[in-house]
């Protein structure tokens, strides 16, 4: 902590203008009007901010340099409409983005326009993500079902690597170390070869401790990019990456005191972490050919090619009911081939038809075997499972601007999935500009997402069964709001009501035989409001605010345990009970403030300011009938926390840079689960720790 506080006060003297010939570097960059940002995202053509139906969020490659941001969840918490969620934010732990209250399986994310959620999960986890490779990001939020298929239900998130620029030669390298012995490591370089070819190559590589015991992480990534060029007439891209990844699974927090337990000599938690001997690893890659063309000023061509191999190891011990220490690995393997071709049509001033289809194919496999109490394999418990999966899309989507004032959007999707049949996903956009600088936005969609393999395949066993039988959830997304900017462009607010419902949910829970499977419950719906404003720069000062209001519930089966038991044995015949109640983890409240200051001689610093109300969480399906008053040990509290970076550009090439995630150190927890102290055989409800203060410093050079 000293050595870093060290580097800060170096920092400091930088600030000193006859030090630095930063001024000198400023990088000169196009400033272009919030209104007239472009976005591809949300409609698979380039469409100018004030011209589309939905709600974007829009963050490019200098928004994440001044974040103090370590991963591109954090970049988006608290963003409008934006919940970010971790299990307790320490070195390996997975990450996921929640948009609107929906679940993360709900949130598209993608990668060059490839889908990189999980197939197994329908999440995606946004802790792997190396942000050094990002030049942009595009939320877009709403149903996005009629162009991206399953799961873009809450919306899409579309993360647009670098690539190479005409006669510019890019190179960059950081090196940087902070607290929980972390270091990482990054190197950036990008340029055209020839007068039409280029490419852009990243990797990076971080570690830490975690501050928590088995919270250890070992990241490794690359990324490469090759283009070429012949500008309307053709463009080819290929991306490829790789990212590995071997972290440790501590799960919840024992209850303070908690003594130190051991096995034959070892030991299996302690008063930090409920596990000390789990652990996992991600093996993920992804190919992604692009070839664009314009051979026509009324006509566009694409079509895409990719493939995507992500492999999921995990190592667990625990104790069975004879107190031996036992245990079983797993692998989950997903593989995912597809292609896309559209065709954009543009047959006279104002209106655009935009065509295209899609397939995907998806190979599943599972793989476990279990463990003895001395930790070796038992090669009879053995099991493989493996399915293949394959779905076609087709989609057609409308736009028609009659006049500067107003612009309407109509499309349909054609879902068929190889499991479920076939599904139809209409969407209807409305624009109005009443004023150059005004945008009045009406949204409305249907959405859907398909059972994952895990849902319908998971290997039956005496505790856990998927469920073949299932429907895929659908329902409707509602958006209403204004987006207007003033002053040229030195204030923007942008506010917006939305609403959605999803019918035949699906969530795991206990069968009539007592056994974990999942099934479609009824519904679960939201209302919410987000805000936003953007206001500066004025003297050198940017001040943004981002405020989301939340009100979701939850319709769940209501098990009555006094006739039946616990775990519910129920004969086939019997009728369930419902009960409605406030959506478990799934806060009211999320607000943002950033403050962000440059100088002309190359000095920047941001402060950002996160808070996230109470959350609640349910042991069981009869817990918390809604509304009523909230069980104390199963509410997560409040919290806010403050981040906040320093840079300084110096000598042209060279930038410092200080980071301190958490500044004012406040506990905070993410999520609930179980812990059973082994020595009382008490079970208790314990939390996932947010992490404490995080301070990083870092050297960057860049040509």
């Amino acid at each position: 902590m000293k050595k870093c506080l060290g580097c800060f006060v170096v920092c400091m003297a930088l600030w000193v203008p006859g030090l630095s010939q930063a001024e000198d570097a400023q990088k000169d960059t196009e400033i272009v009007s919030t209104m007239e940002e472009v976005v591809v995202t949300a409609t698979k053509t380039a469409e100018q901010r004030k011209d589309i139906p939905n709600s974007v969020i829009i963050k490019d490659a200098i928004d994440i340099e001044e974040s103090p941001a370590k991963t591109l969840g954090e970049l988006l918490a608290n963003e409008p409409g934006i919940d970010w969620r971790t299990y307790g934010d320490y070195g390996g732990s997975s990450g996921e983005i929640h948009i609107r209250g929906m679940s993360g399986n709900s949130t598209a994310i993608f990668l060059n326009g490839l889908n990189i959620n999980s197939p197994s999960l329908g999440t995606s986890d946004v802790a792997k993500i190396p942000l050094n490779s990002i030049e942009k990001i595009e939320v877009v939020k709403g149903s996005g079902s009629l162009l991206y298929g399953s799961g873009a239900m809450g919306g899409t998130i579309n993360i647009i690597t670098k690539q190479p620029e005409k006669d510019k030669i890019d190179l960059r390298a950081k090196a940087g170390y902070g607290e929980n012995d972390t270091y990482e490591l990054s190197l950036e370089n990008g340029m055209f070869l020839s007068k039409d070819f280029g490419y852009y190559l990243t990797a990076s590589k971080r570690e830490t401790d975690g501050f928590r015991n088995n919270s250890d992480l070992d990241h490794k990534d690359v990324s490469l990019k090759l283009v070429f060029d012949k500008g309307d007439l053709l463009n080819v891209s290929l991306y490829g990456d790789y990212i590995d990844r071997e972290y440790g699974l501590p799960g919840v927090e024992p209850p303070k005191g908690t003594a130190d337990f051991y096995v034959n000599g070892i030991k299996v938690y302690d008063n930090h972490a409920s596990t000390l001997l789990d652990n996992g690893s991600d093996e993920d890659a992804h190919i992604v050919l692009e070839a664009k063309s314009q051979p026509l000023d009324w006509l566009g061509l694409r079509i895409r090619g990719d493939y995507t191999n992500m492999e999921n190891y995990g190592y667990f011990r625990y104790l069975d009911f004879s107190g031996n220490l036992v245990g079983n690995k797993t692998w989950v393997t997903n593989e995912v081939s597809g292609v896309e071709g559209n065709i954009n049509i543009n047959p006279f001033t104002g209106a655009n038809l935009l065509l295209g289809m899609e397939y995907k194919n998806f190979d599943w496999e599972n793989k476990s075997v279990d463990l003895n109490n001395n930790g070796a394999e038992l090669p009879a418990s053995k099991t493989k499972t493996d399915e293949d999966l394959h779905t076609t899309g087709s989609y057609a989507e409308a736009q028609y601007r009659p006049s500067k004032y107003i612009k309407g959007v109509l499309g349909i999707r054609h879902e068929d999935h190889s499991e479920f049949g076939t599904e139809d996903l209409p969407r209807y956009g409305l624009i109005i500009n009443p004023f150059e600088n005004t945008a009045l936005k009406f949204n409305h969609g249907k959405h859907f997402r398909a059972p994952t393999p895990n849902d319908l395949f998971w290997p039956a066993d005496p505790y856990t069964q998927g469920n073949p039988d299932l429907k895929p959830e659908t329902g409707w997304h509602t958006d209403a709001g204004i987006e207007q900017s003033f002053f040229n462009d030195k204030f923007f607010l942008a506010a917006t009501y939305f609403h959605w419902d999803v019918d035949d949910k699906i969530q795991w829970g206990p069968d009539s035989n007592g056994v974990w499977t999942p099934e479609n419950l009824r519904t679960y719906k939201a209302d919410g409001l987000e805000a936003s404003t953007k206001i500066g720069p004025f003297y050198n000062l940017t001040l943004k605010l981002n405020y989301t209001y939340l009100d979701a519930e939850e319709e769940n089966k209501a098990y009555t345990k006094q006739d039946y038991g616990w775990p519910p044995l129920f004969p086939p015949d019997f009728q369930y009970d419902w009960v409605k109640r406030r959506a478990a983890f799934t806060p009211e409240h999320l607000f943002e403030g950033d403050v962000t200051y440059r100088t002309d001689f190359g000095l920047m610093f941001t402060t950002t300011v996160r808070y996230t109300s109470d959350r609640v969480w349910y042991r069981t399906e009869t817990d918390g009938a809604y509304p009523a008053t909230k069980t104390v040990e199963y509410t997560l509290d409040s919290y806010w926390t403050v981040d906040l970076k320093v840079q300084q550009r110096i000598y042209d090439h060279w930038i410092l840079s200080l980071q301190a995630n958490n500044l004012f150190d406040k506990e905070y927890e993410t999520y609930f689960g179980t812990f059973t102290d082994q020595t009382t055989s008490v079970t208790s409800v314990n939390s996932y720790p947010g992490a404490g203060r995080f301070v990083f410093f870092s050297v960057t050079f860049e040509y």
